[in-house]
C-alpha cells in the first residue's frame, strides 16, 4: 500500500506567510446558530469565509505569475501538477546559495525536483524571512535546460530575496516550470521512488495558489 506524506503548511487565521503581505483572515460566513432557522429538520451547517492572498501557506506559482502571456492556474494540465516522479536534493544544514552542483549528476527531466534545506524549522518565526535558502541563476538555468517539471523548496523564497531581482522564478517560469514555495517536512521523503502532487484550484486570471503538497512512497 502506498504511504501518504503531506508536505503542506497549515493556514491558519492571522498567519503571516511572506513579510509585507497581509495575513489570512479566517472567519464565518455562515454559522451553525443562524443555519439552523432554514431548516426543519435540526440540521445546521457552517460556512466559511477566507479573505487571503495567492501567496498564503504552502503555494505553486504557475509562468502567469511571472509572465502576462504565461500559463495561469486555469490553464495547467493535471499532468504537470499530479503523480510527477519526484527527486529530492539535500542542501547543506549552512547552504545559502543552492548551485548547479546540487543538481548537475542528477536526471532531472521530467520530475518535480524538490530542495530540502530544513529551512521549514523556522516556519512562523521572525528568522523565516531573512538568509533563507535559494536556488542561484545559474542552477534554475541547468533545472529548466534538463527538463525539470517542478522545482520545489521548503524556504521562504526560492529567489535570493536580499535582492531586487528574481532570476529563478524568471527562468523556470519562462520555461514553463511550475515553482512550489513554503513547502515542509521534506526529511521524511526518500531521494527518489515517490510520486509528487500539488494541485491548486482552476482559477481563471491568477497565477499563485495554496495547495495541499503530498508525496505517495510506495512501501
Amino acid at each position: 500500500m502506498p504511504h501518504l506524506i503531506d508536505l503542506s503548511h497549515s493556514i491558519e487565521n492571522g498567519m503571516t506567510t511572506y513579510k509585507g503581505l497581509p495575513a489570512p483572515h479566517i472567519c464565518d460566513y455562515w454559522e451553525r446558530e443562524h443555519s439552523a432557522a432554514f431548516f426543519d429538520d435540526g440540521s445546521t451547517f457552517q460556512i466559511g469565509r477566507i479573505d487571503m492572498v495567492a501567496n498564503t501557506g504552502t503555494y505553486l506559482d504557475a509562468p502567469f505569475h511571472r509572465y502576462a502571456d504565461g500559463d495561469d492556474l486555469a490553464g495547467l494540465a493535471l499532468d504537470r501538477l499530479a503523480a510527477l516522479p519526484g527527486l529530492v536534493v539535500r542542501a547543506g544544514p549552512a547552504e545559502l546559495a543552492i548551485g548547479v552542483e546540487a543538481f548537475e549528476r542528477l536526471d532531472v527531466a521530467g520530475k518535480a525536483v524538490l530542495v530540502h534545506s530544513g529551512w521549514d524549522r523556522h516556519w512562523r518565526s521572525p528568522a523565516y524571512f531573512e538568509n533563507h535558502p535559494f536556488l542561484t541563476e545559474a542552477a534554475a538555468r541547468l533545472l529548466a535546460d534538463r527538463g525539470a517539471r517542478l522545482v520545489g523548496i521548503d524556504s521562504y523564497n526560492i529567489d535570493d530575496t536580499r535582492t531586487r531581482s528574481r532570476p529563478v522564478h524568471t527562468i523556470l517560469l519562462g520555461a514553463g516550470v511550475l515553482v512550489c514555495e513554503h513547502m515542509t517536512n521534506l526529511g521524511s521523503l526518500p531521494d527518489q521512488g515517490f510520486a509528487f502532487t500539488a494541485v491548486p484550484p482552476k482559477v481563471v486570471g491568477m497565477g499563485t495558489f495554496p495547495v495541499r503538497a503530498f508525496a505517495q512512497v510506495m512501501r
